[in-house]
């Protein structure tokens, strides 16, 4: 992978809430790298650089809000000359409970206005870290509940998925997705 795109909203306001699961996955992996995050205006976001292998691996968090991501993710591969295939884009996923995480390439937005402007802009044959957060129940609540906190015992399940993500991480980023997502979906697994 030579691009980790960690979704969000930008501003204090949206730090805490359902929405901004990308930024808590980037800010983590962030922290384990000891990499630190820069403002780049040019590419409408905040990136950070690390090296595998001695290769470049960006991580980025569009600050555009969510729904005009694309335009940060696209600033970047344009200029680094990223192939889409090299890209993991980590959201929050309504259809999977806090605690669930799963890593998949390629498919539908699935109603999630981030991946869905990303995939405007660049197709959709980017990799996926899909991060449970639950669902509301009805489909007319969606909004306001990604905008809000999770109660704590789902914050602290949502920190555990990341925290396994994170745990495959070194898989992730040298592309041995089929190793990381047989570790990750064991992990989810309740025995």
């Amino acid at each position: 992978m030579k691009l980790l795109v960690g979704l969000g909203n930008p501003g204090s306001k949206y730090d805490a809430t359902r929405h901004n699961v990308g930024f808590w996955w980037c800010d983590q992996l962030a922290s384990t790298l000891a990499a630190q995050f820069e403002r780049q205006s040019k590419f409408y976001g905040d990136i950070a650089r690390t090296k595998v292998d001695d290769a470049d691996v960006w991580l980025l968090k569009p600050q555009t809000f969510m729904n005009e991501s694309g335009r940060s993710v696209q600033s970047m591969c344009s200029f680094y000359g990223i192939e889409v295939s090299d890209i993991l884009v980590v959201h929050d996923d309504l259809d999977l409970e806090p605690g669930v995480v799963k890593l998949k390439q390629g498919g539908g937005h699935g109603g999630h206005n981030g991946i869905r402007d990303i995939g405007l802009h660049l197709g959709l044959n980017f990799w996926r870290l899909r991060i449970g957060v639950g669902h509301p129940g009805d489909k007319r609540l969606v909004s306001s509940y990604v905008l809000h906190a999770p109660k704590r015992a789902e914050e602290d399940l949502i920190d555990e998925a990341i925290r396994r993500s994170l745990d495959v991480k070194s898989e992730i980023m040298t592309g041995m997705m089929s190793q990381a997502m047989l570790v990750l979906h064991t992990s989810n697994t309740k025995p």
